[in-house]
């Protein structure tokens, strides 16, 4: 099992590969239509911006909590 501290990347690792392949699916899809090859075309696609989305989530992922943080009350 991994130890709880590494919670905050793990989740990052999946919030970034689910929403990246959600977004990335939909933008293939709209480009291209359900074409021959889709699914491989989509592949890539996923692969290199979850490359780009999560290291992005775990830059950002800090600064969303301290502006929800600011706009709720406990």
């Amino acid at each position: 099992m991994i130890p709880a501290r590494f919670a905050p990347v793990l989740f990052g690792f999946f919030l970034s590969g689910l929403m990246s392949a959600l977004v990335s699916m939909i933008a293939t899809l709209r480009a291209v239509g359900l074409a021959d090859g889709v699914a491989g075309l989509w592949l890539g696609t996923w692969l290199s911006s979850w490359a780009v989305a999560f290291p992005a989530v775990l830059v950002v992922a800090p600064l969303a909590r301290r502006l929800v943080a600011r706009l709720t009350r406990p």
